[in-house]
């Protein structure tokens, strides 16, 4: 039990090793030696849990929906469709681990399974629309699974306005207005008006008791 307790330690420390790395670098200029020599690991370690940095690149991929909490269920299914997005947008600021497995997802790098992360985020997105869809909280022309291939793809382009635009916005802005746009065509105006879509929404969900590991 105790060397598995450390080996579950060394390859958490070598995968947020190299989200750091890839953070800073991106995947092309991210070199092993780099990562080895922040997690202060031999090769031989990091190949006994790892086969490459094509295998970290997509480790670093994967974390992306499964390290993220799912919020708590909320009585109206469509504040919960916000507290997703939101709620995100405040762990990017916070979290290198996803900050570098969204970085990863928008590189032309063939040899990694970029389409992963949008799978899982518009699959998770749809299931909340067409629940909130059955309960009639959205407009009768929405199609929950349309929907949300536009809002993981919407989300997507403000982060990446985000952060290439110099002086940097605020993300958990940008990503509030982004919400009060797409929510005007998406919900009926009874339920719209009772929307928390306040930029500081996503730190009072992180806080909520009761968050619960991702499952997909």
């Amino acid at each position: 039990m105790v060397k598995q307790d450390r080996a579950i330690r060394t390859r958490r420390a070598i995968l947020e090793a190299a989200a750091a790395v890839f953070d800073e670098k991106g995947y092309r200029a991210a070199k092993l030696s780099d990562i080895l020599e922040r997690v202060n690991l031999t090769k031989g370690a990091l190949y006994f849990h790892f086969s490459g940095k094509e295998a970290l690149a997509n480790a670093v991929l994967d974390a992306q929906v499964s390290e993220t909490p799912v919020p708590c269920a909320q009585a109206c299914k469509m504040q919960e469709y916000v507290d997703m997005g939101l709620l995100f947008a405040r762990l990017l600021v916070s979290d290198p681990l996803l900050r570098a497995s969204v970085r990863l997802s928008l590189e032309q790098v063939p040899e990694i399974n970029r389409n992963s992360p949008y799978e899982q985020w518009v699959g998770r997105t749809t299931r909340v629309l067409t629940e909130a869809k059955e309960r009639g909280e959205v407009l009768l022309h929405v199609d929950p699974e349309e929907t949300a291939r536009i809002t993981v793809g919407a989300f997507s382009g403000v982060n990446s306005m985000v952060s290439t635009m110099v002086p940097r916005l605020d993300l958990e802005r940008e990503v509030s207005v982004l919400y009060r746009h797409l929510l005007a065509g998406i919900v009926v105006p009874s339920v719209l008006m009772h929307l928390d879509v306040d930029p500081g929404r996503g730190a009072r969900v992180l806080a909520e008791a009761g968050l619960k590991p991702a499952s997909l």
